[in-house]
């Protein structure tokens, strides 16, 4: 599975007086898949379809039945121990604008970056704590500094240039916001002032703010899972 980050709002729309008609095709598809739901029983096929249907719900703005099908592909997913698909289920959850929407992202952001997931949709994970922090806080200087040490440990295709552009891009912006960062040498003071050079150190951090976030309201069994994870 990729991180595609598309607007199906627009799908096959000539210009804006024809995203009337683009919604009426979604709203076919998300019936079409549900009447796919009601013959299908394999789990895993159910989860991906659960999954198209809540992105499908996101861009038809019913936001409260997206929630629901990111939480019933979730489930499926980590039973079946398909991490991908339980961080790309948080995410449809967190973007559905719910009471628990932090909660589903703080779940998603602890799995993206535990397994080895595909690098672009532990980015994006990622880039959502640092969009929702505040410009002041450390929280978004610690996410964007996670995302570049995965990119750089996780990220060996041909995605891997544009992955490590757009992951230092992010870094050098919560830069400027944080502490108006401009030159070489003040981003390199800075990172060493936040020690946002030491995984370590920043890994710990994000742990904090996942909890934060989360407030004991885990999804998962992380001491389980972290026992299956290679020594």
């Amino acid at each position: 599975m990729k991180y595609l980050k598309i607007d199906p709002a627009t799908l096959g729309a000539e210009d804006a007086s024809d995203v009337h008609v683009s919604s009426e095709v979604l709203a076919q598809q998300l019936a079409d898949i549900e009447t796919q739901l009601l013959q299908i029983t394999i789990p895993l096929k159910r989860a991906t379809l659960f999954l198209d249907s809540g992105n499908l719900c996101l861009e038809l703005q019913q936001e409260s039945k997206a929630w629901q099908f990111g939480q019933q592909a979730f489930d499926i997913f980590i039973d079946a121990e398909d991490w991908e698909g339980a961080v790309l289920a948080c995410d449809v959850m967190f973007n559905a604008e719910q009471a628990d929407s932090l909660i589903a992202l703080g779940n998603g952001v602890w799995l993206a970056v535990t397994f080895p997931i595909e690098p672009a949709l532990s980015i994006a994970m990622l880039e959502h704590i640092v969009d929702e922090t505040p410009n002041d806080s450390d929280g978004g200087a610690v996410a964007a500094a996670a995302a570049c040490y995965i990119t750089d440990i996780r990220a060996h295709d041909q995605d891997r240039d544009n992955l490590l552009f757009f992951s230092n891009q992010l870094l050098a912006t919560v830069g400027r916001r944080h502490s108006t960062v401009e030159t070489q040498a003040d981003f390199e003071a800075w990172v060493k002032k936040l020690e946002l050079d030491s995984p370590d150190d920043f890994l710990g951090r994000l742990a904090q703010i996942l909890n934060v976030m989360v407030q004991d309201h885990w999804w998962i069994d992380r001491d389980a899972l972290r026992e299956k994870l290679p020594k």
